[in-house]
């Protein structure tokens, strides 16, 4: 089957960081069939100069067209959609690279032009929505044209090794002869901001790693594994597993903020957060009882993504990125992993609208605390560890 790929936002950053970047090795590597790239821009585009200096960016030229249009007209979807001219016998995916906000705005407009067949898929980046109350609007607003089979939320993490390598260790079944006393979900990172203000001011290390990334994982780590386990059933059995976390304690959390963030983004007394930690619990059994941490900050002394897990005998088990015994041949990375799924069907990777619901229902009370406090929130210096953060509150 061909496949239409349409990447809204083809001269963003995301697009030319990752997304371009990872077509090329798909291509490249032949794991996908026939495919035509079709970039919507706002401006007209020059599509070499577009690709210049990226990694076979040649391959990449020679299937890639250009369609100039306004975003905000609802006239233009028509054109897009005769300039698709998608057939009976195609597929097509549509890679939203834009703000959530102007993520759910073209999807209306797509469905109003009738580009929502059932052989159309959409292509969402994380957040999810800014809260319980955004993400529910967002949600339901896009299964108006949409149905939540043709949805596909991409959660990077969720095709990392870090969680390639959990499933597989949780498929040998050694982590369930034991009770679980804590898990500790950490993801630091030594860059900070980045000069991302906008982005950040509105955003912080909650809503950036915590409601979507590590309760991911958390699920993963959390989540049944029955007998007769399938890949296919994976976005079921984490729903599952965050459907057993009760409501978040927001006595139990704690945010801070690196020295000297407040001048960066131009803004005396601002309380976003750089650091983020939320303590958990679960019902399941095997887990009952266990701290279920969950801990994301920048400007830190390394940049480190791992699981922690400890057991009632004492024993441990820590899975990091970049720690996982590979292979010499090189694997795809997380965005290509994404482009190659989804253009198969498959929705493993991908994070269902039951689990972005459930996800800030969890978090919601530490949320709305926070927004309330306008006092309270503690500071740490660039460098330092997770622990010494910790340890400063």
């Amino acid at each position: 089957m061909k496949t239409k790929l349409v990447i809204f936002g083809i001269t963003g950053d995301l697009s030319q960081r990752k997304l371009l970047p990872a077509l090329g090795h798909v291509i490249a590597s032949e794991a996908i069939g026939d495919l035509e790239v079709i970039g919507v821009s706002r401006r007209d585009v020059d599509v070499p100069t577009l690709l210049s200096g990226l990694i076979h960016a040649e391959t990449i030229q020679n299937i890639t067209t250009v369609f100039t249009m306004d975003l905000t007209v609802a006239d233009d979807y028509d054109g897009l959609k005769q300039f698709i001219n998608l057939g009976d016998s195609e597929q097509l995916l549509v890679y939203l690279s834009v703000p959530p906000s102007a993520a759910t705005t073209i999807a209306d407009f797509l469905g109003r032009a009738g580009i929502n067949g059932p052989n159309v898929k959409l292509l969402f980046e994380k957040p999810f929505g800014f809260d319980l109350a955004s993400a529910v609007r967002s949600i339901e607003k896009t299964y108006e044209y949409f149905d939540e089979s043709q949805i596909y939320r991409i959660d990077h993490y969720m095709a990392k090794e870090i969680a390639q390598e959990i499933i597989r260790v949780r498929r040998d079944g050694k982590w369930d002869q034991k009770k679980v006393v804590a898990v500790d979900v950490v993801a630091s990172e030594a860059i900070d901001i980045e000069g991302r203000t906008n982005f950040y001011e509105q955003t912080g290390a909650l809503r950036d790693f915590l409601q979507g990334h590590l309760m991911q994982i958390l699920a993963l780590v959390l989540m049944e594994m029955p007998d007769d386990f399938t890949m296919d059933k994976l976005p079921e059995y984490r729903l599952a597993a965050l459907n057993q976390v009760p409501i978040a304690d927001a006595a139990r959390a704690y945010r801070a903020q690196y020295e000297g963030y407040q001048s960066e983004v131009g803004n005396p007394g601002s309380l976003t957060e750089t650091f983020a930690s939320v303590e958990l619990t679960t019902t399941r059994a095997v887990c009952a009882h266990a701290k279920l941490r969950l801990m994301s900050g920048k400007a830190l002394s390394e940049k480190r993504s791992y699981i922690h897990v400890t057991f009632d005998d004492g024993s441990t088990s820590t899975i990091e990125e970049g720690k996982i015994k590979t292979s010499d041949v090189r694997l795809p990375d997380a965005y290509e992993r994404v482009l190659i799924q989804a253009i198969k069907g498959a929705k493993e990777l991908f994070t269902t609208g039951p689990e972005v619901i459930r996800s800030w229902e969890i978090l919601k009370p530490v949320q709305d605390v926070w927004s309330m406090d306008h006092e309270h929130i503690g500071l740490y210096k660039k460098g330092s560890t997770v622990n010494e953060v910790l340890e400063s509150h």
